[in-house]
């Protein structure tokens, strides 16, 4: 009489010899090759889109009070028409105005206290007319932690952060506006006149009578 537990042996052994000769014969499953698909790129998002036109005024104020205008004429050249109104440096202003449509957005915030970002009372208010007639005001906060952009909010109210550096080209207007230099007249040279002479005095030879040279400045 066969034991149970041999019984149960001879079944553990036919159940391993099966699942070894099952893994050692069953069909292999060809080389699968993974082909990674082309990542699709991004598209760059930018403050200002393209159809806004480009920009022909632009106008920035900071909380101290500082602001500077520059705006393109009927002849398209551009002015400086605050702090004061004077003729603008040209490639100064023109670069301002490349800037403003390269304005990159780096990144969304969530909702966040406005007061933690500066954008309760903005650092900056920045508004840009464009040939298209749309105005567009943004408001400028600090710089982030990283300091790689500011807090923006965008004129749709969306909180956003722009790159820091597109920025500050900007905010340096504000110290610097784009007046256009202009050269310093050179001084006069004196000139000769000529003052009479006394009528008991004899004038010098190829000097007129009774007037003497003398140079004044």
């Amino acid at each position: 009489m066969i034991r149970r537990s041999t019984v149960v042996y001879l079944v553990l052994l036919l159940a391993l010899a099966g699942a070894y000769y099952y893994l050692n014969h069953r069909e292999k499953p060809a080389d699968i090759e993974v082909t990674a698909e082309p990542g699709t790129e991004i598209a760059q998002a930018y403050l200002f889109t393209a159809e806004d036109g480009t920009p022909s005024s632009i106008h920035l104020e900071s909380k101290a009070g500082q602001v500077v205008e520059v705006a393109r004429g009927a002849d398209n050249a551009w002015a400086l028409t605050q702090p004061v109104e004077a003729k603008a440096d040209q490639a100064a202003a023109e670069a301002a105005a490349s800037q403003i449509t390269t304005m990159s957005i780096l990144d969304t915030v969530p909702d966040v206290d406005t007061n933690l970002v500066g954008l309760e009372t903005p650092e900056y208010v920045l508004t840009v007319k464009f040939t298209s007639g749309v105005e567009r005001t943004v408001d400028i906060g600090v710089i982030t932690p990283s300091e790689s952009g500011y807090y923006v909010r965008d004129a749709d109210g969306k909180l956003i952060i722009v790159s820091k550096s597109a920025i500050d080209s900007l905010l340096g207007l504000l110290d610097n506006p784009p007046y256009l230099e202009t050269l310093t007249p050179s001084p006069i040279p004196p000139t000769a006149t000529l003052t009479p002479l006394p009528a008991s005095q004899t004038p010098e030879t190829g000097t007129p009578s009774n007037v003497t040279v003398t140079s004044t400045p």
